[in-house]
């Protein structure tokens, strides 16, 4: 980088199609970086039994964790255990791990 050339700075052939690289390379740089630093999940302990669930977390409700809508259920929903994508988990780790309850499906 010589003569006050920024680091980007090519020949004018090539010279929108570096430039563009280098803002991709610098961008992706700072994802892999800040990422990491911005990651609070916790990690999730699933069950396939709720007796299991409940054994774990004996102070918290047990709900039904569907992967596929990224929602958990309540025992009182339709939902509560059904399906192949989800699996029993701990309440407040469902939700501190971004899970929201479902608003539907409420006998």
């Amino acid at each position: 980088m010589a003569n006050g050339e920024a680091p980007c700075d090519v020949a004018p052939p090539l010279a929108a199609f570096s430039r563009r690289f280098c803002q991709y390379a610098v961008l992706i740089a700072v994802i892999v970086v800040v990422a990491p630093m911005t990651a609070d999940a916790l990690p999730l302990a699933m069950y396939r039994y709720e007796a299991q669930a409940q054994a774990h977390c004996p102070e918290d409700t047990v709900v039904w964790l569907d992967f596929r809508k990224s929602v958990y259920y309540l025992k009182r929903h339709k939902r509560y255990g059904r399906g192949t994508a989800g699996l029993f988990v701990c309440r407040r780790e469902a939700s501190d791990s971004g899970f929201r309850r479902s608003l539907l499906g409420r006998r």
